[in-house]
């Protein structure tokens, strides 16, 4: 056995060679983000797990199979290293009722946490920035972050980007697509893997995700 200690797959060094990068990309998204109003907020790296069971999904690949969570040997705590930034985000703005005077604009980054398959561009700990609006009823402040983030990426010099919009509707739309996707994957059932069929009644959607090639003609 070597006595050598290495960084854990999927978890990496950033060394003195690429640090000016990261400067430069955080220097930009704080000069923009600053310029339309938001408001920089640092949560814990550490959250309760049921907040991202509730807020992500009991029932999706990232609670299920990605998630880095542990019950305290302390006091029998169950926590989680956080998976993504909205969760913790929401969080913090009702336990300290943020929103009293008035609409938030904020935005976080950091290190996030989620046992993928470990490939190039995805690591097991990768770092996001991400942007919150709180107490906005209209859909203004959806294309004003689209706006922005494409401002950021000009003062980054990134070109040829083009933005694609998807939407599968609202919450009674939804319920019907799901109901169709169902019937659909129903009538299909046989072409259906073990994985496909558990997720069936819970989570169809991620079904269309599928890397199984014999389902994949079906999607």
């Amino acid at each position: 056995m070597s006595n050598k200690f290495q960084s854990i797959k999927g978890f990496y060094d950033i060394l003195p060679e690429a640090t000016p990068l990261w400067f430069k990309l955080e220097d930009a998204a704080r000069r923009v983000l600053a310029q339309y109003g938001y408001k920089n907020i640092r949560m814990p790296l550490v959250e309760p797990t049921e907040l991202f069971v509730r807020s992500v999904g009991e029932h999706t690949d990232i609670v299920e199979k990605e998630m880095y969570a542990w019950e305290d040997a302390l006091n029998g705590d169950k926590l989680t290293l956080r998976p993504e930034g909205t969760a913790g985000c929401v969080r913090a703005v009702v336990e300290h009722n943020l929103t009293y005077n008035g609409p938030q604009r904020l935005w976080y980054s950091g290190a996030m946490f989620r046992h993928e398959n470990v490939q190039k561009g995805r690591q097991r700990q990768f770092h996001q920035i991400g942007v919150e609006a709180f107490g906005f009823d209209t859909p203004e402040v959806d294309a004003e972050q689209i706006v922005m983030l494409a401002r950021l990426w000009r003062e980054l010099g990134i070109e040829d980007v083009a933005l694609q919009i998807n939407s599968i509707g609202d919450a009674h739309e939804r319920t019907q697509y799901r109901n169709v996707l169902i019937a659909y994957f129903e009538q299909h059932a046989d072409l259906l893997d073990e994985d496909a069929k558990r997720r069936l009644h819970t989570n169809p959607l991620r079904i269309l995700d599928t890397k199984n090639p014999r389902m994949q003609a079906m999607c």
